[in-house]
């Protein structure tokens, strides 16, 4: 459902930029959002874009990454600058919507992602 592309091995300062592409339109849901494993978490939220354009950030990155969506290559972007060692982790791809006439929601997620940042 959810694909990411882009992980790599970085020295800290550097910038990356992986993808998260999904299998149908991007406006099908209601946030995308990037997410990495935390210490005492399972995952931490690092950005997230609404259906409206809405964008949260982890203080954590604010002022480094930029989410952003190119609608016609319907592909989800996290620009990471100003890379740390403490970013190193597996980045995944998750993707929600409340299905209308049923009020479920559903989760999807990517397969993640590596980054990995070398000091």
């Amino acid at each position: 459902q959810l694909v990411e592309f882009g992980g790599v091995l970085v020295q800290a300062g550097g910038s990356l930029k992986p993808s998260c592409v999904p299998s149908e339109s991007i406006f099908n849901f209601n946030n995308i959002a990037w997410h990495r494993p935390s210490p005492g978490k399972q995952r931490e939220l690092v950005a997230r874009i609404s259906r409206d354009g809405n964008i949260n950030y982890a203080d954590s990155v604010s002022g480094r990454f930029t989410i952003s969506r190119d609608t016609a290559k319907n592909t989800v972007y996290l620009q990471m600058n100003s890379l740390k060692p403490e970013d190193t982790a597996t980045y995944y791809c998750n993707a929600d919507r409340v299905v209308t006439s049923t009020k479920i929601g559903y989760d999807y997620w990517g397969q993640g992602t590596q980054v990995t940042v070398s000091s």
